[in-house]
């Protein structure tokens, strides 16, 4: 992939994953994402049997729960201290 469909890529995702030219198992991730963000304590085994069908184990998984965690904890964090965005990072998908 070219710079500029790399690019191109990203700024997709950032506007909307869910048009986006992602794999289905990554259309998973993402929605598995949100739900661990939005709704942590409505997660169950079914959201975890999706992505084991989407080609995920169980250390895939694992992983991918750590970051989601990880980047949910560090904006809370951020948010509750009232940290500042720095001026060189710009929103994507604008």
């Amino acid at each position: 992939m070219e710079e500029s469909e790399a690019d191109a890529f990203v700024h997709a995702v950032a506007r909307d994953w869910r048009t986006a030219p992602l794999s289905d198992q990554d259309k998973a991730l993402c929605t598995y994402a949100i739900k661990l963000t939005r709704t942590p304590a409505q997660m169950s085994s079914a959201d975890l049997d999706i992505l084991r069908s989407q080609g995920l184990d169980d250390r895939a998984i694992h992983d991918a729960t750590q970051v989601i965690s990880y980047f949910n904890y560090i904006n809370r964090i951020a948010d509750a201290l009232g940290v500042e965005r720095e001026d060189f990072i710009t929103p994507w998908g604008k």
